[in-house]
């Protein structure tokens, strides 16, 4: 089964745009929440105190930062 998965993101994000490919290359399906215009995306990071994209929601549980490595994607999605 798949997970659920949100790809939190701004605008012109290279590392953004990279979990997207590697999301799509696996045929994974995602939302994506632009964190740019939707407040209530922008106030669950800052409640996770991540500020800066992108990050990560699999299954409710919030991943930003080191835990985005292409290494750590593998592991967190059982690729």
């Amino acid at each position: 089964m798949q997970p659920k998965i949100i790809v939190f993101t701004t605008p012109l994000c290279a590392p953004c745009e990279l979990i997207k490919r590697i999301l799509t290359t696996e045929g994974l399906a995602f939302e994506v929440r632009d964190l740019m215009v939707d407040e209530a995306a922008a106030k669950l990071m800052q409640e996770h105190g991540i500020r800066s994209a992108p990050a990560l929601s699999i299954n409710d549980q919030i991943y930003g930062g080191d835990d985005l490595s292409p290494e750590r994607l593998v592991v967190l999605l059982e690729l």
